[in-house]
C-alpha cells in the first residue's frame, strides 16, 4: 500500500522537479499540496505569485490544495500555529508524510523534520544532495517551463526579474550564484512541464521592489480569439 503524502508546493522550480520525482515514485500518494500566502497581498509567500495562478497550477496537476494564511511580518511563532493547524486540518487524509523540495540547506531539513517528529508524521525530500546544476538541466531537458518571480538583488542583477528558465539561463547566471537558486538568489513560477496536464498561459507585468527583493507580477495571460 502507497503511503500517503502531503506535498509543500511553493509553484517554483524546486517543487516541481521534486513532486516530479515523488509522482513516478511508485511509494507514494499525493493527497494534497500545502501552500503558504501572505494574506496582506493574497500571493505566495516568497515568490511573490498570485493566488489565481497557484489554484491554475493546482488544477492542471489534478491535486487538491490547501492553503495556510500568514501575516506580513510573520513571526516564527505564528508559522508554526499556522502550519500546526493546516496538518490537523489534514489528518483526515490519513497522510504520514510532508515532502519539501529542499537540496542542501542542513539547518532548515533538520527543523523541518524535528518539527513533524513532534507530531508524529515524517519528512522526505527527494532532491536532497542532488547537484544543483544536473538539476537544472534536467528541468529544462524534460520540458518544464518557469519565469523568475522573484530575484534579491544583492546576489543578481535586476534584468534577471521575469526572465524565463531555458537552455541559456544557467550560463547567464554568475559562478556566485546557485543554479537553483538554494541560498535564496531567486524564486520562480513553473507554467508548463509533464507534470502539467495544460500549461498554465502568463504574461510578465510591472516590478516592484521591496528591501532588496525585486519581485515580477506574473499575469494571467488572455486569450486571444483569433477571427475566422
Amino acid at each position: 500500500m502507497k503511503e500517503k503524502i502531503v506535498f509543500c508546493w511553493s509553484g517554483g522550480k524546486d517543487s516541481a522537479l521534486a513532486l516530479h520525482d515523488i509522482l513516478i515514485n511508485e511509494t507514494y500518494e499525493v493527497v494534497s499540496l500545502l501552500t503558504t500566502i501572505t494574506e496582506p497581498y493574497d500571493r505566495i509567500s516568497m515568490h511573490g505569485v498570485r493566488r489565481e495562478l497557484l489554484d491554475r497550477q493546482a488544477e492542471s496537476l489534478g491535486l487538491p490544495l490547501h492553503v495556510i494564511g500568514i501575516p506580513d511580518p510573520c513571526s516564527n511563532e505564528i508559522y508554526e500555529q499556522r502550519m500546526a493547524q493546516a496538518l490537523e486540518a489534514l489528518k483526515k487524509t490519513e497522510f504520514t508524510v510532508v515532502a519539501f523540495g529542499d537540496i542542501f540547506l542542513e539547518d532548515l531539513k533538520q527543523y523541518r523534520i524535528d518539527k513533524l517528529k513532534q507530531v508524529g508524521l515524517k519528512a522526505v525530500f527527494p532532491l536532497w544532495k542532488r547537484d544543483t546544476t544536473e538539476l537544472l538541466s534536467f528541468f529544462v531537458m524534460q520540458g518544464f517551463r518557469a519565469v523568475l518571480s522573484c530575484i534579491d538583488t544583492s546576489k543578481l542583477d535586476a534584468s534577471f526579474v521575469g526572465r524565463n528558465i531555458d537552455a541559456s539561463f544557467a550560463k547567464a547566471l554568475p559562478v556566485s550564484v546557485d543554479p537553483c537558486g538554494e541560498n535564496g538568489e531567486f524564486h520562480s513560477f513553473v507554467y508548463d512541464g509533464p507534470i502539467f496536464s495544460t500549461p498554465i498561459q502568463v504574461t510578465t507585468g510591472e516590478h516592484r521592489q521591496k528591501d532588496r527583493f525585486l519581485f515580477c507580477d506574473i499575469l494571467p495571460a488572455v486569450a486571444v480569439k483569433v477571427e475566422a
